[in-house]
């Protein structure tokens, strides 16, 4: 029995690290496989892919832990990517007054921002007041989301989106393409993200009930949590953490294409659920996101360098989704065993 239970301890010590003992395998693995994978140009590249990944992933993981999925933030990126783009080339058209309207920087930032709130709180009030199911409601919005993207310019690509200083809409790529001493201001986004939505996961009664929620909703909502109310702002949270993406990836390419962010919430999905957060949902740390981002940042431009297809990319990122939510079961069965063991051991 000791043995056994020796062994149940070390296994749920392996399976609570793993995300990270395979970032380690993964690091070593393409430093020998691919030719300067470990030159400073090339963590700059993984760093950029990661911050995308990880803000997009930190909105995906509030929502799996609910119970939730959101299908629609890939789509949400390329929405709000056009919505800046064209209001820094076009401006914003009043015909009424026939006038034509061109925002500053950070009034661009906050009109995308508010576009992609709207959308999430589209997703969470379909899915709580009219009960349907996260998967349909967040899919319909994808459609809906990458159709007004194609409408907003007639599927075309709005470029070299820099502003004119006599309309006063300069400096966007600052976003982009800002650098402080050698980090990435995505990076940097990030991190503030990461640190702001761990700290209210962990410290608030809000993170409690996101919890609780995903734990067992109907207790949750006995023991006086707004359930309705919080799954809608955790949508919100989503679409807002999608609008920052669409900024920051606009703002690397110096341009606007509707088809930016298609499958990105694949990468969202398996960086969330690699760092821990249990499709189940009740089970999830930023913490962990962050390191399944960078999981998923290291394998997609590891195996671009090693010059893998891009078919083959989607089949092994399909099924390192699918082995991240076996062993995840597995984890949730070994500590229902190990606790069996302990009240049996404590009668």
């Amino acid at each position: 029995m000791k043995n056994s239970k020796t062994n149940h301890s070390i296994a749920m010590t392996v399976l609570k690290g793993r995300t990270f003992i395979v970032l380690v395998v993964l690091l070593i693995f393409f430093s020998f496989a691919a030719p300067n994978f470990l030159s400073e140009n090339t963590f700059m590249l993984i760093a950029k892919h990661v911050a995308l990944y990880g803000i997009l992933a930190i909105g995906m993981t509030y929502v799996i832990i609910t119970g939730g999925i959101d299908l629609s933030v890939g789509a949400v990126v390329g929405f709000t990517g056009m919505i800046a783009g064209g209001l820094i080339q076009e401006g914003l058209t009043l015909q009424i007054f026939g006038v034509t309207l061109y925002f500053s920087v950070p009034w661009i930032v906050l009109i995308v921002i508010v576009c992609g709130a709207l959308i999430g709180w589209l997703n969470g009030i379909i899915i709580t007041r009219f009960n349907v199911a996260p998967f349909i409601a967040t899919l319909g919005m994808m459609y809906v989301a990458r159709g007004f993207a194609m409408l907003r310019s007639n599927g075309a690509t709005y470029s070299d989106i820099t502003g004119k200083p006599a309309l006063g809409n300069t400096g966007f790529d600052f976003f982009g393409s800002s650098i402080f001493g050698k980090i990435p201001v995505g990076v940097i986004i990030l991190v503030v993200i990461a640190l702001i939505t761990a700290a209210i996961l962990k410290e608030t009664p809000f993170g409690w009930h996101v919890l609780s929620i995903g734990g067992n909703e109907r207790a949750a909502k006995l023991s006086g949590v707004k359930v309705n109310r919080v799954k809608i702002i955790v949508y919100i949270l989503s679409g807002v953490c999608a609008a920052i993406v669409g900024i920051i990836t606009t703002s690397q390419l110096v341009a606007a294409h509707p088809a930016t962010g298609e499958s990105w919430e694949m990468n969202a999905i398996a960086a969330a659920v690699l760092g821990g957060t249990s499709m189940a949902g009740g089970v999830g740390t930023i913490g962990g996101t962050i390191v399944g981002a960078f999981v998923i940042g290291v394998i997609n431009d590891g195996m671009v360098m090693c010059g893998v297809s891009e078919f083959w990319q989607m089949v092994i990122k399909g099924l390192v989704i699918v082995l991240a939510v076996i062993i995840d079961q597995f984890q949730r069965n070994l500590q229902a065993k190990i606790a069996l063991q302990a009240r049996n051991e404590n009668k």
